[in-house]
């Protein structure tokens, strides 16, 4: 008997090798991430990251500090569907921030884009920002 052929054997219990029963609802998704997979999607966004032009670079960097002071058990940030208001209030108050720092109001579309993407490294085991 080949290898091949011994992996379609029942098991002693009646059980065969592999997946028994339906996949979960969620694995059935086309864009699902398996937690192996989300080491490499989040290395992946980090070496991207570390592509953006300078002054990204730094309001990236600003941004992970401001978020350090709402990143605590039980802060909206980890809620299972964040509320759309509440994470723009937050972008809207680091633009408040970077504005009195800078001189000049940063894009706030860019603020928003880099405060998001910073909540969503930090709710899926992602390092704190980290600039090179």
């Amino acid at each position: 008997m080949d290898f091949h052929s011994k992996l379609a054997q029942p098991l002693s219990d009646g059980r065969i090798r592999g997946w028994n029963g339906p996949l979960p609802f969620y694995m059935t998704y086309s864009g699902y991430v398996s937690p192996r997979q989300e080491a490499a999607v989040l290395s992946d966004l980090e070496y991207f990251q570390q592509l953006y032009p300078n002054d990204v670079k730094r309001f990236r960097r600003r941004v992970a500090e401001i978020l350090d002071t709402t990143d605590y058990e039980g802060s909206m940030i980890y809620d299972e569907y964040p509320d759309r208001y509440s994470l723009q209030s937050l972008a809207k108050t680091v633009c408040g921030i970077l504005e009195k720092e800078e001189g000049e109001p940063p894009e706030e579309n860019l603020i928003q884009v880099l405060l998001f993407i910073e909540v969503y490294k930090r709710r899926h085991g992602g390092q704190r920002a980290i600039i090179f």
